[in-house]
């Protein structure tokens, strides 16, 4: 197969053995339709270079990539899932297919899959992922990075043929698999499983996987657990973060749904704001609003002690409280940054960044029904107050809500401020992803087999993604 020099296989996970994933085969699938294929991530990996033809065999039949894994790993993993531990958990309809080398960072990357069929793992489930599903995740990773998100990147998404049944979406419905990039699926569950069954060597070996593999910094530190978990609590912080600076509800932050990386992964019933709102949900089925968009920080951190309750089978309390001590902290300087960035201006000092960032933040719940929260940002990016003054929103900008916010904006200057002039800024209103086009989108595909919104929709996407210049995948 024509892979390219920068493909470059270094399977890491097989080593740790059957303690910790289970070898698996791939569902065939009585259709492989491409729907999907992302050359911009390929291209970091050394696989742009495959026909269609190659990309179906390898993403669609999982026949293996050179010198990689094989067979496939389904992942072990327990989690809480709404806070309520569930020790029945692991990969029940994906498994981790190839590791590899990212050109340019040498980081180490994971393919890993999502409707591949059953495993051990799937608990009386088909294994399978609905068409709409997919398309729902790759729109979602898309939106993501293009706000400046850390997340995995949807891959490649192939029509697999089947008619699936759901009880939450009309069925029969249309089947699918999807393949995802990430930096890991190594998951905070990966420890709750060792720790369920008071297993502390296991937990130790899983610890030295992640720092040798993806934080070798840390690999001289005299107690590993808890120097690993001061970093990803900052990885963590800045997540959650990012997530609120993009008005993006994930819906299941369960403990099997964080990765030890610090990228957010696995789109269900997620949701973009329409407008400021706390209380938003984005699943259906969360009736208390656990996950609700403003509780989300709360969630990451409470996720985050689970995991230092895994690590206290190894280390001494106080350096893990210490650890997680610092996240808020960390949550603050990581949101005020997002919000700055986001507005396309140059830091001012910590100060004088708070006050804009909680001027900002009133401002879009000042705004109300009025004010929806991305063109917000696109409305007054790089300090373009004319256009902002000069747009639909003009009335509402010029009001006494927006004083402060005006003020506080003032004595700042924009950032690269050569990024106006991108095409992207001359319409009135910026890319959203809202609930209602993305069930128009999939409305045009199920009723007609129309794929050219979700094509069209996706090539904007990408126009803006390159306008704001937000920081890049993996920074």
């Amino acid at each position: 197969m024509p892979v390219s020099s920068a493909y470059r296989p270094d399977p890491q996970l097989p080593k740790l053995g059957l303690e910790y994933a289970d070898p698996v085969e791939a569902a065939k699938f009585p259709q492989t339709l491409l729907r999907f294929r992302n050359d911009r991530a390929a291209a970091t990996v050394g696989l742009d270079t495959l026909s269609d033809a190659e990309w179906i065999a390898h993403f669609g039949r999982f026949e293996p990539l050179p010198d990689n894994i094989a067979p496939p790993l389904a992942m072990r993993y327990h989690g809480h899932q709404f806070r309520v531990y569930n020790p029945e958990l692991g990969d029940g309809r994906g498994f981790l297919f190839a590791q590899l080398r990212e050109a340019g960072t040498d980081r180490l990357l994971d393919l890993g899959t999502k409707g591949s069929g059953q495993t051990p793992w799937s608990r009386q489930g088909d294994g399978r992922l609905t068409l709409k599903g997919g398309v729902r995740e790759v729109l979602a990773t898309a939106m993501l990075e293009a706000l400046g998100v850390p997340t995995s990147r949807s891959f490649a998404l192939i029509e697999t043929g089947e008619a699936l049944q759901r009880g939450d979406e009309p069925s029969p419905t249309r089947s699918s698999v999807l393949t995802r990039l990430s930096h890991s699926h190594i998951r905070f569950g990966s420890f709750q499983r060792h720790a369920f069954f008071e297993q502390p060597g296991r937990i130790a070996v899983l610890v030295d996987h992640v720092i040798e593999n993806y934080y070798p910094q840390l690999q001289g530190a005299d107690d590993k657990p808890s120097a690993l978990l001061a970093v990803v609590t900052a990885k963590a912080a800045r997540l959650a973060a990012r997530w609120m600076a993009a008005g993006f509800v994930h819906g299941v932050l369960n403990t099997d749904n964080m990765n030890m990386t610090g990228e957010s992964f696995d789109y269900g019933p997620y949701r973009f704001l329409p407008r400021s709102d706390p209380k938003f949900t984005a699943a259906y089925f969360d009736h208390s609003g656990l996950y609700a968009f403003g509780r989300q920080p709360e969630t990451v951190f409470w996720n985050l002690q689970q995991l230092a309750g895994c690590f206290s089978l190894l280390s001494a309390s106080e350096p893990l409280i210490e650890a997680l001590n610092g996240f808020g902290a960390a949550y603050q300087r990581e949101l005020v940054a997002a919000v700055v960035e986001r507005l396309g201006l140059a830091p001012r000092g910590e100060a004088e960044d708070v006050a804009l960032a909680q001027a900002a933040f009133r401002a879009l719940a000042e705004g109300g029904e009025a004010l929806r929260w991305e063109p917000f940002f696109f409305d007054w990016f790089c300090k373009d107050e004319a256009r902002a003054l000069a747009g639909p929103r003009a009335a509402l900008y010029g009001g006494e809500a927006f004083t402060e916010f005006r003020a506080r904006l003032a004595p700042y200057a924009a950032e690269r401020p050569e990024r106006l002039a991108n095409p992207y800024f001359a319409g009135p209103e910026p890319q959203e992803l809202l609930y209602d086009e993305i069930e128009a989108i999939w409305a045009a595909i199920a009723e007609r087999d129309d794929w050219s919104v979700f094509e069209a929709k996706l090539a904007t996407i990408e126009r803006a993604r390159l306008a704001w210049g937000l920081t890049p995948q993996g920074a």
